[in-house]
């Protein structure tokens, strides 16, 4: 009886040490990927706080929390599955629709520099895409759904990059893989959007401590600092989002042609960041590759504003139209 219960120990414990070096190399895999996934982390990070910016204190946080719910949702509940699906069944089809994502981003960051460049012209083409907004509830709808809709762009890239780095796994390990780093990336974009868009009230508590010291005058002084920097670090968050999304966007699709055959435009970013990078060092070659694609995406997205107002647009309205008359 007792050499059965002692092989049935060391069978168990071969099982722990098995399962153990699995969840290891989980962690290990999760990790990498959400390091390679890192420059999209950023951009998704630098894009969110644009979309709470003009709401009441209290309406911040819950605009947060519900873009990370939808944001969750997109990871979860259809880019898990459908990476999964499709690294089974139609891998080939992965790049297109990555590409046809790049667009989207492309077009959104165009779109923004159209509305800074040509306010009014801009504005008539908003009001042919969606109505104006009437109330605040309204708007904050509105947002949320942009929002959400730009993640989605963002959290399939970032399951695509995972997926990339884990392309020989099992499908349940892909899945598990999957769904920490989409939990992980998720937890950790949407914290610190909450603790940016929340900064300015933690610097007006601090400017009415009362003590009466240095300690307190410091204290305060911080507090203040932070509540005047706070609307020009947000305006610059807007802009390196919209930067972020044309670089982004730009680089997805330039990868996709590249893997069809098209690498010119490729070659001519990678040769320009060489260059760069020889003259003045690895900084200068990173910025002018990202640069570089930014100019792509901001090219495309602006080639993208007329189809989308002349011809996606009023397809789009017909057929919401016809629905909503079904």
């Amino acid at each position: 009886m007792s050499l059965g219960l002692i092989a049935l120990l060391d069978d168990i414990a071969a099982l722990a040490k098995v399962a153990a070096a699995s969840l290891d190399d989980v962690a290990t895999q999760a990790v990498k990927a959400g390091t390679k996934a890192a420059g999209v982390v950023i951009d998704d990070t630098a894009v969110t706080p644009r979309y709470v910016t003009g709401f009441s204190a209290a309406r911040e946080i819950p605009i947060v929390v519900r873009i990370a719910m939808g944001s969750l949702r997109n990871k979860l509940l259809i880019l898990l599955p459908a990476a999964v699906i499709l690294s089974l069944v139609l891998p080939q089809v992965i790049t297109p629709l990555l590409m046809l994502g790049g667009l989207y981003l492309a077009y959104e960051g165009a779109e923004k520099v159209f509305q800074v460049i040509v306010p009014h012209a801009a504005h008539e083409h908003e009001e042919t895409l969606e109505p104006i907004a009437t109330d605040a509830s309204t708007l904050e709808d509105q947002r949320v759904a942009s929002a959400i809709k730009t993640d989605f762009i963002l959290s399939a890239e970032i399951m695509a990059i995972t997926l990339g780095v884990i392309p020989d796994a099992s499908w349940q390990m892909q899945a598990v893989i999957l769904g920490i780093v989409g939990i992980g990336i998720t937890l950790g974009v949407y914290g610190v959007v909450a603790l940016i868009v929340k900064a300015d009230d933690f610097g007006l508590m601090l400017s009415r401590v009362t003590w009466r010291s240095m300690s307190g005058s410091v204290i305060r002084a911080i507090g203040r600092g932070i509540v005047k920097a706070m609307p020009g670090l947000l305006k610059g968050l807007g802009t390196i989002g919209t930067i972020a999304m044309l670089w982004v966007g730009g680089g997805i699709v330039l990868h996709g042609l590249e893997q069809f055959g098209l690498a010119g435009g490729a070659h001519i970013v990678h040769d320009l960041s060489v260059a760069a990078e020889e003259v003045a060092g690895p900084i200068f070659g990173w910025f002018a590759g990202a640069a570089s694609s930014a100019i792509f995406g901001l090219v495309l997205g602006g080639l993208a504003i007329p189809i989308v107002s002349y011809c996606v647009a009023p397809i789009w309205k017909r057929a919401t139209g016809m629905l909503k008359g079904a």
